[in-house]
């Protein structure tokens, strides 16, 4: 659609790379991941060709540093990228973000943080094997983070645990709601360190591990038959016993702890995919009643106030979304001000809350034809509705975060209040 608005902003305030990486996801997603859309979230499958054609693109190492044979891409431009990709697919947006996350957290923020020399040196060896078969060999990661407690909120230790042992660790636990499950190369697994060998711990001895998918002890059972993002296929994992050697670190053993603290964007890179299903909500309104939708009648239905006035209220409604989303890609950084940490908040929350509503506002502008499977809009709608319920950063805990900030400095407490 020609009058579609640029979900990036204004094309000519992005870099030559951006430009590129926005409009080659923009044409995987017209040409082949819209129209394979509909089958996967019907039958609830994996979209292997979707990264058949990420791989074949060199996406999968978008977040991969160049001297490890990556495109390089910064923080912005990845989420720029995983907004354009959800407009067309948002399962695969969703599960492509627990890929690149692993390359985030390993190349890009770690680089940020505080280590050791003896850490950093470790650490560009591990992460050179990582990389590797990510960038050279097209493996995919995936990023199994929920275990159905507080662990995924931060507080409460991971359930799942690395036993030291000669040569490496053995991992147990659980993964619910794991993303890529079954069709991952490798699981990064967030878990806790159990130095003492009985579990115990607290979130700061967390460690983040690679699992390669095929390791003795590794399993994925049950069904995912769920409302929305049915394409991601997010089964459970099981991990018992299996053995993975200390060059299996993502990060060195107590940086997680300081990831999540100093930089804390890299719990923002879920809502691109639903910032993506906004823009989409939006597109298919206007395309609809501008009688532009393939297959339909060439009835126009443009010429009423009253779906002017909607369609003008979703625009501004859009407007909004895509301005905090922007600005929140510019903020990231190591040590963002509490301002920026505020805005990071609110631009999570009003995404993934706006993503559904704008999706519930199509429906009703569009009227009863919109319910219809044969059209977007009703996957559009049960997709965006799955994205407040996510962890790290459910809608409730956002605001809670939120309300908390504005009305405390750091370490502020209320003496009188047990």
């Amino acid at each position: 659609m020609p009058h579609a608005m640029h979900i990036a902003g204004d094309e000519k305030s992005l870099t030559v790379q951006q430009r590129e990486l926005i409009a080659l996801a923009a044409q995987l997603g017209r040409e082949k991941f819209a129209p394979r859309a509909a089958q996967h979230d019907r039958e609830a499958t994996f979209p292997f060709d979707n990264y058949g054609d990420l791989r074949a693109a060199g996406l999968l190492g978008i977040c991969v540093p160049r001297e490890h044979g990556g495109l390089g891409a910064d923080f912005a431009t990845y989420v720029m990228v995983a907004a354009e990709i959800g407009r067309h697919c948002g399962a695969t947006a969703l599960s492509f973000n627990m890929h690149v996350s692993s390359c985030l957290w390993a190349g890009l923020i770690a680089d940020a943080l505080d280590m050791t020399p003896a850490q950093r040196a470790e650490h560009e060896a591990h992460r050179a094997i990582h990389f590797e078969r990510i960038a050279v060999q097209g493996q995919v990661y995936s990023q199994p983070f929920s275990e159905g407690g507080a662990a995924a909120a931060g507080k409460a230790p991971w359930g799942t645990l690395a036993r030291p042992v000669e040569g490496g660790y053995l991992v147990s636990g659980k993964k619910i709601f794991a993303s890529l499950a079954g069709a991952a190369d490798y699981y990064g697994v967030l878990c806790t360190l159990d130095k003492a060998g009985h579990g115990g711990g607290t979130p700061r001895d967390a460690l983040y591990l690679v699992v390669p998918a095929g390791a003795p002890g590794v399993s994925v059972v049950g069904d995912w038959d769920p409302l929305g993002m049915r394409g991601t296929v997010s089964r459970t994992l099981l991990l018992k016993n299996v053995f993975v050697p200390h060059s299996a670190r993502l990060m060195p053993e107590g940086l997680y702890a300081q990831a999540a603290t100093r930089y804390p964007h890299m719990f923002a890179t879920l809502s691109p995919t639903y910032m993506g299903i906004a823009q989409a909500a939006y597109d298919f309104t206007v395309a609809y009643l501008r009688a532009e939708v393939p297959g339909m009648p060439p009835v126009k239905r443009r010429m009423y106030p009253t779906k002017q006035m909607a369609v003008a209220e979703m625009r501004v409604q859009l407007e909004q979304t895509r301005a905090l989303f922007l600005q929140n890609a510019r903020d990231a950084q190591v040590d963002p001000d509490k301002d920026s940490r505020m805005r990071l908040f609110a631009a999570h929350y009003t995404i993934m809350e706006n993503a559904n509503a704008l999706a519930a506002k199509a429906i009703r502008t569009c009227g009863g034809q919109s319910m219809l499977k044969s059209l977007p809009l009703e996957r559009l709608y049960r997709d965006s509705r799955c994205g407040s319920l996510m962890l790290p950063w459910t809608a409730e805990l956002c605001i809670d975060r939120l309300g908390r900030d504005c009305l405390y400095e750091s370490g502020e407490r209320d003496e009188d209040i047990e």
